[in-house]
């Protein structure tokens, strides 16, 4: 027996046998050629192959996981469309009369060291999906075929260098019990869509494919981030029943889907969900969720090489709002910019894109844009419950600015003679510290707050979330992140209003008690997460987190706030079950 410890990507337990995912052989030799233009060709026929694949890959990802699941296929596409990068290949063939293999290989390899030097994880990120991109392209210039994990018909766990989002993408959960990685962390593309699909991940144990070998027995733990290899059979019946108790336990809060979130002294909150587009919506209702309470549009944006129209956008909207059938749904408006970029708008780059040019600030200047949404929005108010919320908000003129061109397009199309919903409530996303510090005089004019922490977070530590060197700074618990939190809360509530979050943190199980305690409204995170939120809500008192969230805003360090959460909780959850 052999233990290795990785990074816990995606939770659970995994008992299988090893089936080791090894890359096919795409070696070749540089050669040089006479007829240019004809490999130029061979070039672009194995590209446009590789985007009927991904095409394909892309199409099945949404159906089955949902929309930011296939968004990392955009992403690839982007990368075979991008002339930056298409054009040095043609150029190296051409100049230097070299095969399309050897002139692909020479020029994705400089981009790829290039983005492995930078210290931003996501950019790194952007190195992978070249890569992936590569083995592609150069598979069909070899003809050999690409790896297919699709085809495996037999209980495995899969053992690899690393999984590529379109690996993963093909999994078949049937068979495809977990997977465990040589490299790899908790934000790669890889491990993000593990967990979405409910398949035990460890990455990043450096050795794995060192030391197993097909047919051998694996324990993956999700949960520790350890694999066991060849593990005794004492070891394997104790992780049976880890496993099975995990299993229950899923069971158990299934039972929840359509109860109340209410504590257990009476006080009712509402969980809702974050999605990206309709096809999200079954997650959602299958896990109990009681709303949506961000719906990001710029994946209506994303992934396409021009703006959506009105029509396209009305048919999503609507979609969303009738599917929920009165339940309250918080539209975002466009929020690109930062880590999510439009290239058919040609925007200039920019030394700090998530200090910079975007959400709000783009939407205001580019008008027609933002006009077009809005108009969408307010057709579709009439099949649901709509509400409408302004993203990156830094100043009550932006948010004055954004009203008034909602109602100008509200009189354009009462002209016009098409119903509006008269009950549309409007709204500001607070991720920036300056409103959350004037929370109070916003108050006055919004009709809700919803908290996006991850940003929040971000720019009150002045942390770079993707800055694996300053990581640590990323303190969801920190007391000066909870007390702009209370100050939001309190600031709405005086005015009667209401606050949600929408952020990570509402469907973190440590924040959550805290957040009970001062008095969010609305917690919204990922589907998945929803259940276990109102179990753990459930077993709370209100009145006993209202103290706890007290006797935190006095401490003075993170480690300090989650010591006192989990003296204060954790034994209530392992008193609490569930009939």
């Amino acid at each position: 027996m052999h233990s290795l410890t990785g990074i816990a990507a995606s939770s659970g337990i995994a008992i299988a046998r090893a089936y080791r995912l090894l890359d096919p052989d795409l070696s070749f030799e540089k050669k040089s050629i006479e007829y240019i233009e004809e490999e130029v060709l061979r070039f672009h026929a194995a590209v446009n192959l590789a985007k009927q694949e991904l095409q394909q890959i892309r199409k099945h990802t949404e159906t089955q996981l949902g929309t930011e699941e296939a968004a990392i296929f955009d992403a690839h596409l982007l990368v075979l469309n991008d002339p930056e990068l298409i054009a040095p290949i043609e150029n190296s063939i051409q100049t230097e009369k070299v095969n399309a293999e050897f002139a692909l290989k020479s020029t994705t390899d400089l981009f790829i060291d290039m983005f492995e030097q930078m210290e931003n994880v996501y950019m790194k990120e952007r190195a992978a999906d070249i890569r992936d991109v590569t083995k592609r392209v150069l598979s069909h210039l070899l003809g050999v075929e690409s790896v297919n994990p699709s085809n495996i018909s037999e209980e495995v766990i899969i053992v690899a260098e690393d999984l590529t989002p379109s690996d993963t993408a093909q999994l078949n959960r049937q068979f495809v019990k977990g997977f465990t990685t040589d490299i790899g962390g908790r934000t790669s593309h890889s491990a993000i869509m593990a967990s979405s699909m409910e398949i035990p991940a460890v990455v990043g144990t450096k050795t794995i494919t060192e030391v197993v070998r097909t047919g051998d027995l694996l324990i993956v733990d999700g949960l520790s981030g350890a694999v066991i290899v060849n593990p005794t059979e004492e070891t394997v019946k104790k992780f049976e029943k880890k496993k099975e108790y995990i299993e229950a336990q899923k069971a158990k809060l299934a039972k929840l889907v359509n109860e109340k979130t209410i504590s257990t002294d009476g006080h009712l909150v509402e969980l809702a969900a974050n999605i990206g587009t309709p096809s999200d919506l079954a997650g959602v209702l299958n896990n109990g969720g009681e709303g949506i309470g961000l719906y990001r549009t710029e994946f209506l944006y994303m992934g396409r090489e021009q703006l959506p129209t009105e029509e396209e956008q009305l048919e999503a909207y609507t979609t969303v709002l009738e599917e929920m059938n009165g339940k309250p749904v918080v539209v975002r408006t466009l929020d690109i910019g930062g880590d999510k970029e439009l290239p058919y708008l040609n925007l200039p780059e920019e030394m700090n894109p998530f200090l910079g040019f975007r959400a709000i600030r783009l939407c205001l200047n580019e008008q027609e844009i933002f006009r077009t949404q809005l108009r969408a929005l307010l057709r579709a108010s009439m099949a649901g419950n709509l509400k409408i919320m302004f993203p990156m908000i830094a100043t009550l003129n932006e948010f004055r600015d954004a009203k008034a061109i909602l109602d100008e397009e509200k009189q354009k199309l009462a002209n016009e003679g098409i119903p509006i919903s008269d009950s549309i409530e409007v709204g500001i996303m607070v991720e920036i510290p300056s409103t959350a510090i004037l929370a109070d005089q916003f108050a006055k004019e919004v009709d809700f707050f919803s908290i996006g922490t991850n940003d929040l977070i971000q720019y009150t530590m002045a942390v770079d979330r993707m800055n694996e060197r300053v990581s640590y700074l990323y303190q969801p618990y920190n007391p000066s992140i909870l007390r702009l939190v209370k100050m939001v809360i309190d600031a709405a509530h005086k005015e009667g209003k209401w606050v949600g979050m929408c952020g990570e943190m509402a469907g973190d199980e440590t924040a959550i008690p805290i957040l009970l305690g001062l008095g969010l409204d609305e917690f919204s995170m990922s589907a998945s997460s929803i259940l276990n939120a109102r179990f753990l809500i459930r077993s709370l008192n209100k009145a006993e987190m209202e103290k706890l969230a007290d006797s935190i805003l006095q401490l003075k360090t993170e480690e300090e706030v989650m010591a006192a959460v989990e003296t204060a909780v954790i034994h209530l959850r392992e008193k609490t079950t569930i009939s």
